[in-house]
Order: C-alpha cells, then structure tokens, then sequence
C-alpha cells in the first residue's frame, strides 16, 4: 500500500459541528492548508450526503465516521451507500463478521475501510470496569490483526498504539490516529479524550493520518495551529 501521502493530507479535520452551513464555513477556510476533513455522527445527521457532497465538489477529501456498528447485512448494505460517492475512509465498529459484511459492502478500491479498536476515550479502569484483564495495547493488537485478516484497510487507534502495530503487523495497512493535541496542549483536564499523544509523536510511532478538531476548530489563529501541526507531522517523518 503506498504511503506517499501529501502533508496538507496528513491531518485529517474533525467537523465536530452543528450544520452543514458551519461546516462549509470551517471547510472553506482551512482548505487552503487541509485537503482532508471528518464527518461524523453529528454532522451527518444535520447535513446528511450534502455535506459529504460538498466536500468531496471542493476537491478534498472525506472520512465518513459513523462506526457503522449493526447487524452484518446491514452493514454491508450501509457501506454500499458510499460507493461512488468519492469517500476515502469509512470506520466500522464492530466483530468479524459486522467488518467482514463492510469489506464485502464496498465495491472499488477507493473506498477503505478502517476497523475501530479501542476508542480513545477508554482507558485500562474502564476495562476493569467492564470486568476485562490485560491490557489496551494487547486488545488492540488482537482486533487490529483480525480486521487485516478479514481485509480492512486500515485501522483507527490511539498514538499510544501505533508503535505496537507496526512493530506486529507491518507497513502495509492504514493507522488514523484520534486524540491528537498540540504539544503545549498535551494535558487538559476538561478533555474527554484519555490516551492521547502529539501530532509528532503519532507519525514518530508509525501513525499515516491524524484527526484532530477542536484545537484548530477553538483557536484564535486556526491556520497557526495548523501549521504548527504540520511541522511536528514533518519533523515526526523526518525522524522516523
């Protein structure tokens, strides 16, 4: 799978907003310095395909995050409503059979499919709380390997977990990292975000993308931060 990804590629914009108009205002601002931008739940339901639509009209690109999570006939079926749409990535939250049904649900090599691990919001008390052993790095390193296996192109984990992956799984697979923050920004007590890393740290670990939102979204000077980000994106490349 080449990885020869343009750095203006490299982050992928969180449109974590309440409208489609919102959205084409923050998509038509940053486009300049990102190609690449994240729909999710909440602004798919507020826009539905006009926003993905939209984007994908601009030029750029598109990350359809709705953790597709149902029964595998359905899944299959919802992942057939993007094909030929122009979406790049499409994540599917789910077992091997729900993720199996995705890769069957798409239809040409545009599209990809990444395979959710652990959210970046859980961290190892939730997993005691929820009476599991062991560790995230290892659970993630399970279902990563059986997301390949089944024929995901990729996968979405934490920075944390990047090094782990690439060590045990190889280069030939996708890694989108979330819970990326600038590195003055690292420690935030009001981040719901639990294992996060900087921009650099994830490329560093073996990460291709990184997702990031409310950091750019919030700040005074957006494109800053955003080149900001992007030379800790070069300089984690560099040194890799």
């Amino acid at each position: 799978m080449p990885k020869n990804i343009p750095l203006n590629e490299r982050i992928i914009f969180a449109l974590d907003v309440t409208s489609h108009e919102e959205a084409m205002r923050l998509v038509e601002k940053l486009d300049g310095e990102i190609k690449f931008f994240k729909v999710g739940l909440q602004l798919f339901l507020a826009g539905w395909f006009s926003t993905i639509d939209a984007i994908i009209k601009r030029g750029d690109k598109v990350m359809v995050d709705l953790k597709f999570f149902d029964i595998p006939e359905t899944v299959r079926l919802a992942i057939e409503q993007l094909n030929g749409r122009g979406v790049s990535f499409a994540t599917v939250h789910g077992n091997d059979p729900i993720l199996r049904a995705a890769v069957q649900g798409k239809k040409n090599g545009d599209l990809k499919i990444l395979a959710v691990t652990v959210l970046t919001s859980f961290c190892e008390d939730d997993m005691r709380e929820m009476g599991m052993t062991g560790r995230i790095q290892d659970l993630v390193l399970l279902r990563s390997r059986k997301a390949l296996e089944i024929g995901c192109d990729g996968v979405v984990s934490s920075a944390l977990e990047a090094s782990p992956l690439r060590d045990g799984l190889g280069e030939n697979f996708l890694i989108v990292t979330p819970g990326i923050r600038p590195g003055a920004n690292i420690e935030d007590d009001d981040d719901d975000q639990k294992r996060v890393a900087t921009a650099k740290e994830a490329i560093m670990n073996g990460a291709d993308f990184v997702v990031i939102g409310r950091p750019i979204r919030d700040s005074k000077d957006p494109i800053a931060v955003i080149k900001k980000l992007q030379q800790e994106i070069a300089e984690g490349l560099a040194e890799k």
